[in-house]
C-alpha cells in the first residue's frame, strides 16, 4: 500500500502543533454573529475517539476510486458521530472498506512558489494534500482556511462539488470539537481534494435580481441533454442562454446577515427541491443541497468579507447541479404553489416556519429528527446519510416538514450499502 511520504503528514498525536505565528500573522478572529445573536449552537462532537479513530483508518487512503468516483468515508463517518452514533462508525467503515483505493502515489512537493502551476490537475492530488498537511502542521487551521477559501472557491463545482462538502464536514468537526491531529489531516485531506480537482464553472453570474432562493432554483433551465456524468452536463452550460440570466436572478445580499440567512433559505430550497424531485435523480441531486450547506457551515470560520463571494460561489454550484439533473417545474407550477418551499431570504435568523405551508412537522422534532437519521443510517448508503444529515439542519432552522420528507425519500429511493 502507497502512503503518504512521511513529511507529507502531521505525526498522530494527542494534540496539534503548538507553534503559533507572529501577532501580525495571526487569522482573523471567528466574526461573531452579524445580527448581535449568538450564533446557531454548533454540534458536539463525540470525544470518544472514535471518529479520530476512523478518520485515522481512512487516511491511508485516497479521496476517489476508479479513477473519479469519490471516496464518501470520511463524510459519513463525521456525519454518524455529529449524531451520535458512534457505536455504528466502524462497523459502517468496515461495510464501505471495499470501495477504497491506496493513498495516491506522489511526485514532487508542491510549494508556495508554484502552486498555480498545480492547481486543478488531478494527478497531482497526493502532492496537495502533502502540502496542506505540511502547511496545517505549521499554522492554525483557521489561517490556513482563510488564505485558500477565495482560491478554492472558484473551482467549487470540481469533483461533483464532493471537495467542498468534504471541507465542509471536516470545519464542523473542528468548531465543535478538539482540534485534533486526525482531524487536522482530514482536513489537509478535504482542500488537498479540492485544490487537485478545481475546475472554474463558466458563466455562472453574481446574484443581481429580485428572485429569493426558492424562486431562482426553480427558475434554472435544464442543460439539454441530461446524460452522462457531471463534467459533460456542465460541459453544456455555456450554450444554454438562460443559464447567465438564471443565475444572475437571485437576489444579492445587502450585509452580512443576510448572506447567512440567504445561504440557508438556498440549502433549504434545494432540500425542498430534492422532496419534490428527487427521483429525477436521487443521487447527484442530493449534492444541490449538500454543496451550499458545507459553505454554510463554514462561515464561521471566516471572515464576512468572504461570506458574500461564498454565498455567490454555493449558489452557483446548487443551481449548477439543479440544472445538469433537475427537470423542470412539475405541471402546475409547484414553485408557485409554494412545494419547494421558503419563500423569502429575508425573514429574520432563528425564525422557524413549515415552509410552504405554514406548518411544522407534527411531533417532537428531537425524536423526529433522531428516527430520520437512524433511518439514514439504517440503509446505510452515504448519499442518504450525507442528505438526512443536511435536511435535519433544515428541519431545525424552518420547522418545515418538508425537510423530512426530503430524508425520507432519500432512503427509498438510493440503494442501500452493500
Amino acid at each position: 500500500m502507497t502512503t503518504p511520504p512521511a513529511d507529507s503528514r502531521p505525526p498522530h498525536q494527542d494534540q496539534p502543533p503548538t507553534q503559533q505565528p507572529s501577532r501580525q500573522d495571526q487569522p482573523p478572529t471567528r466574526p461573531p454573529h452579524p445580527s448581535g445573536e449568538a450564533p446557531p449552537a454548533l454540534p458536539q462532537v463525540s470525544d470518544t475517539g472514535v471518529l479520530d479513530e476512523a478518520l485515522e483508518r481512512l487516511h491511508q487512503h485516497g479521496p476517489e476510486r476508479l479513477g473519479r468516483l469519490t471516496n464518501h468515508a470520511p463524510m459519513a463517518v463525521e456525519a454518524l458521530a455529529a449524531h451520535g452514533m458512534d457505536d455504528t462508525v466502524h462497523r459502517w467503515l468496515d461495510r464501505y472498506h471495499h470501495k477504497l483505493e491506496e493513498f495516491p502515489a506522489t511526485t514532487v512537493p508542491i510549494s508556495d512558489a508554484d502552486w498555480g502551476a498545480a492547481l486543478g490537475d488531478p494527478r497531482r492530488v497526493g502532492d496537495w494534500i502533502g502540502y496542506f498537511s505540511r502547511d496545517l502542521a505549521e499554522r492554525p487551521w483557521q489561517e490556513v482556511l482563510v488564505q485558500w477559501w477565495p482560491r478554492l472557491l472558484p473551482g467549487i463545482a470540481g469533483g461533483s462539488t464532493h471537495p467542498v462538502i468534504r471541507v465542509g464536514h471536516a470545519v464542523r468537526t473542528l468548531l465543535g470539537g478538539e482540534t485534533t491531529a486526525p482531524r487536522l489531516t482530514e482536513l489537509a485531506h478535504g482542500l488537498g481534494y479540492w485544490a487537485a480537482r478545481h475546475h472554474p464553472l463558466s458563466a455562472a453570474a453574481a446574484p443581481a435580481g429580485t428572485a429569493a432562493p426558492s424562486a431562482a432554483l426553480w427558475s434554472v433551465p435544464p442543460v439539454p441533454v441530461q446524460e452522462g456524468g457531471l463534467p459533460d452536463r456542465l460541459a453544456q452550460l455555456d450554450a444554454l442562454p438562460a443559464w447567465t440570466a438564471s443565475t444572475a436572478a437571485l437576489r444579492p445580499a445587502a450585509d452580512a446577515t443576510q448572506v447567512r440567512q440567504r445561504l440557508a433559505d438556498l440549502v433549504a430550497a434545494a432540500t425542498f427541491r430534492y422532496a419534490a424531485q428527487a427521483e429525477a435523480e436521487p443521487i447527484m441531486l442530493v449534492h444541490a443541497a449538500t454543496a451550499p450547506n458545507a459553505v454554510l457551515r463554514t462561515l464561521p470560520a471566516l471572515p464576512t468579507e468572504l461570506w458574500q463571494p461564498s454565498l455567490n460561489a454555493a449558489w452557483a454550484a446548487a443551481a449548477a447541479v439543479v440544472a445538469a439533473y433537475a427537470p423542470g417545474p412539475p405541471t402546475g407550477d409547484a414553485a408557485a404553489e409554494g412545494l419547494d418551499g421558503a419563500a423569502d431570504g429575508d425573514r429574520g435568523p432563528g425564525t422557524a416556519r413549515g415552509a410552504g405551508t405554514g406548518t411544522e412537522a407534527a411531533g417532537d422534532p428531537t425524536a423526529l429528527a433522531a428516527e430520520a437519521f437512524a433511518r439514514a443510517a439504517e440503509n446505510g448508503n452515504e448519499h442518504a446519510i450525507k442528505l438526512t444529515d443536511t435536511a435535519l439542519d433544515v428541519a431545525r432552522s424552518t420547522g418545515s416538514p418538508l425537510a423530512l420528507t426530503a430524508a425520507a425519500r432519500a432512503c427509498e429511493l438510493i440503494l442501500p450499502l452493500s
